[in-house]
This record gives structure tokens, C-alpha cells and sequence, in this order.
């Protein structure tokens, strides 16, 4: 059997960033899709904070032209999951959901992260027109509009306060009559004029027009009350569940389930390196998970020199 320089497991920003820079070290990598070819970017519309797009860009053309890219670079594309790994001596083992094994002397690791969703009939296909789980992305179409927020954590009053630059209204819609978030992240959504607290409250219906999102109907979940509420635009932040079942403990993980790194897209297996946001639960950025998606190969190239 074969033995590959490189396998990279996953694209997006990071798996196909890290294609691009080992297709040009001539390392023929070859890259497993996963079950979201292109990542969480081809879920979007517009994105307008990717440097060298003016006028934004789409996320799925975005994507497209990457996997272009590393394509011309020698990059080999299979439409599979990567099911299971040994990690345990080299040439390291990937299997594919095919069935199929493949042997390799490095290993990048780029499944990223999927949001978490509240399950609700139309969410997804609202994604992108009213539905968002990217306050960064997204806040800035937001202007002068009513937005609801759904969260109690850290990363919801981040996200709230960040909207408030844009919207002339956000709203937080937490289940419980308490957050989670640090005291200094809830004394400064508190104190904004502009932030209100919707508490023991769930989403439990989205409605939409032709132009996208339009309201939503909230169950107080104390007096199982509920009515509809108008809203230009509604954002989970009730976390990322980071892609790394398949691993079956073959790497060290953090407490939520996010790949440990050091010195950049060091794991703790010599050889097998990991970027995005498989490993970046804070910032959660397409031009943050390129960035450690060159480290990755850059360390890769480097790893098969000294071996």
C-alpha cells in the first residue's frame, strides 16, 4: 500500500489552506472532504471580512476557488469521511467511511467544528437569511434592525454586545433566570442600553417571509405562555461541538472535546498536526483557521525533512 506524505482530514479555510501550501511543497497531499466539503462557510451568503474581497464574497465560492487552488498544486480530493485512525506508530493508518485505509508519514487534522443548533423544522434553510451562529460574520448586515440572541454563556453576551454596534435592538433569550457567563461578560451586556434579557424563555418557532426571517414565537418556560415576537434577525451562540469522535482517543482532547495544540498545530503525536477550528474554540474565524491551516503544513513540510 501507498504511503502518503501527507493526509489532511477535513477542508474549509484550514484543511484547504493547508492543501494549497503542501501542494506547492510538491508533497501530493490528499485530502478526505468530510461530511461538510468546504465547512461551515458553505452554509453562509456573503462574507465580507476575508481580506482581498472588497465587495465580500460568497462562502461557497470562497471555498470553491480554494479547493481549485489546491487542486492545480497536485492536491487529490475523495468525497469521504475519515471514520477511524491509529495513531500509534507511523506510517500512521486513516480509514475512510468507504472502507478503505490509507498509510501516512504526516497527518493534518481539519474537521472543524459544527455549530450547535436548537433543532428547530427550519432553521438550516433560513441559515444566511435571518439565521445565523456567527455574530462576527453577520452582525455587520444587521443595521439599525431588531436581532434576538439565544444563549446565557460567555460567547452570547460577546455576541450580543457585538451586535449592538449594528442593531438598534438585541435581545437575549436564555432558558434559565441566571447566565453562565463570567461576571465582568454579564455587567457589560447588562449595562448596554441597548441589550434586553428574555428570561426562562426558549425559541420555539421561526417565521419567515420572502425576504428571510421575520419573527419568532418564544415559550416562557415557567408560565408556558408564548407569543410572537418580530425580529430582523435570530443568533444561536449556544456553542461549536468540535468534530473529533472518529479520534477515539487516540489524541489528546480538552475538556470539550477540542484538539490540544502547541507551538502552533503541534499535537501531542509527533507528526500529526491540527488547525482550525477543530483546536481554535475562541476565535472561530475563516482568515484565523487559513492562518493555522499554513502553520500546519509549514510544520508538516518541516517534520518529513527531519524524518
Amino acid at each position: 500500500m501507498e504511503t502518503r506524505k501527507v493526509i489532511i482530514i477535513g477542508t474549509g479555510p484550514a484543511g484547504l489552506t493547508a492543501a494549497i501550501y503542501t501542494g506547492r511543497a510538491d508533497l501530493k497531499p490528499l485530502v478526505l472532504e468530510g461530511h461538510e466539503p468546504g465547512g461551515q462557510l458553505t452554509l453562509t451568503t456573503e462574507v465580507e471580512n476575508f481580506p482581498g474581497f472588497e465587495h465580500g464574497v460568497m462562502g461557497p465560492e470562497l471555498m470553491a476557488s480554494m479547493k481549485k487552488q489546491a487542486a492545480r498544486f497536485g492536491a487529490e480530493f475523495q468525497s469521504l469521511m475519515c471514520t477511524d485512525v491509529d495513531f500509534s506508530k507511523r506510517p500512521f493508518t486513516v480509514t475512510a467511511s468507504n472502507g478503505q485505509t490509507y498509510l501516512a508519514e504526516t497527518v493534518i487534522i481539519s474537521t472543524g467544528a459544527s455549530a450547535k443548533w436548537l433543532g428547530l423544522p427550519n432553521e438550516k434553510e433560513l441559515t444566511g437569511r435571518g439565521v445565523s451562529t456567527c455574530a462576527t460574520c453577520d452582525g455587520f448586515f444587521y443595521r439599525d434592525r431588531i436581532v434576538h440572541v439565544v444563549g446565557g454563556g460567555d460567547t452570547a453576551m460577546e455576541d450580543a454586545t457585538f451586535i449592538t454596534k449594528f442593531a438598534k435592538k438585541v435581545y437575549i433569550v436564555h432558558r434559565k433566570d441566571t447566565l453562565r457567563a463570567s461576571k465582568a461578560m454579564q455587567e457589560r451586556a447588562m449595562n448596554n442600553p441597548k441589550i434586553e434579557f428574555l428570561w426562562d424563555t426558549v425559541v420555539s418557532e421561526i417565521k419567515s417571509g420572502p425576504a428571510g426571517v421575520s419573527s419568532i414565537v418564544v415559550e416562557n418556560l415557567k408560565t408556558g405562555d408564548k407569543h410572537e415576537r418580530e425580529t430582523d434577525g435570530l443568533f444561536y451562540a449556544i456553542g461549536h461541538n468540535p468534530n473529533t469522535a472518529f479520534l477515539k482517543g487516540q489524541i489528546t482532547l480538552d475538556d470539550h472535546g477540542f484538539i490540544k495544540t502547541q507551538n502552533g498545530p503541534e499535537t501531542n503525536i509527533p507528526g500529526v498536526f491540527a488547525c482550525g477550528d477543530v483546536q481554535d474554540s475562541y476565535y472561530r474565524q475563516a482568515i484565523t483557521a487559513a492562518g493555522s491551516g499554513c502553520q500546519a503544513a509549514i510544520k508538516a513540510e518541516r517534520f518529513l525533512e527531519g524524518h
